[in-house]
């Protein structure tokens, strides 16, 4: 695992900094890249950057899990191959406002389940694969549908969150519960469920959709204000003649239903 020095810079669009020893690698998604200074070499890859030495098979593994998660094929790392000597940095933007999370996975316990969309960048040898939720309640009325990211190693790891970031811990069975879009990351001790809201009035007219989230400890979660499904349902509502610009529950397969039942879609 490369140990990697970072900073991270901004406030409502930030973007971090990550710093190279000679011979050490970030690897990120395909686009990710901000900027890089001369001496940093930089490799589109095949699948999570993960399986590099570990033969084809391995490879095409890593890109499946890649393409279940809607991650393109390939991921790119930024080598500094020690050429000229020192440290060199490369820095990576966030996709929309909000805020850059850096956890260090060995503290977590080495794994980090996270929403998809939601990973910038990490030390190359972090593996970026998929985790099914195993209940169908979640998979189909989750907001992340059966599959989401799940991050291994022992190396930093960059996520972002749309808007204001809150994390917590949470105590053995103490619950929190959730508007479905608003996870970002939590860990795998963490138990997923789904919850009626409980009341027909509410699910109609209430506005935040049928099902919660719930969260139940013990573990640390990651929750964001601004789900980027929320931002974009916001933005196509404001321009005229686009059609489907109602709210849709975060990415469930009730958004359309939803949005009929609470008015918003003509």
């Amino acid at each position: 695992m490369h140990e990697v020095d970072y900073k991270i810079f901004g406030n409502e669009m930030q973007y971090v900094e990550v710093e190279l020893d000679p011979n050490e690698a970030a690897v990120a998604e395909a686009g990710g890249m901000m900027y890089m200074e001369d001496g940093i070499e930089m490799e589109t890859i095949f699948g999570d950057g993960s399986q590099q030495q570990r033969g084809f098979l391995n490879m095409l593994v890593g890109a499946g899990k890649r393409v279940l998660t809607g991650e393109s094929l390939f991921m790119t790392v930024f080598f500094n191959r020690g050429g000229g000597g020192g440290k060199k940095r490369v820095a990576f933007g966030a996709p929309y406002p909000g805020k850059i999370i850096p956890i260090h996975l060995a503290e977590i316990g080495g794994e980090l389940i996270a929403q998809r969309d939601s990973f910038l960048a990490a030390a190359k040898g972090v593996s970026i694969g998929i985790a099914f939720q195993r209940r169908l309640g979640v998979g189909l009325f989750g907001g992340e549908g059966f599959i989401m990211q799940r991050l291994q190693g022992d190396g930093w790891a960059f996520v972002h969150a749309g808007g204001t970031l809150l994390e917590r811990t949470l105590g053995p069975n103490e619950t929190l519960r959730v508007d479905t879009g608003c996870v970002v990351a939590m860990q795998p001790s963490v138990d997923f469920d789904i919850q009626y809201v409980g009341k027909i009035k509410s699910a109609i007219f209430g506005g935040e959709g049928l099902f919660f989230a719930t969260l139940k400890g013990p573990g640390r979660v990651w929750l964001q204000s601004l789900p980027l499904s929320r931002l974009a349902g916001r933005i196509v509502a404001a321009v005229p003649g686009v059609s489907g610009s109602g709210r849709r529950e975060e990415g469930s397969v009730l958004g359309a239903l939803g949005g009929l039942l609470d008015g918003d879609n003509s």
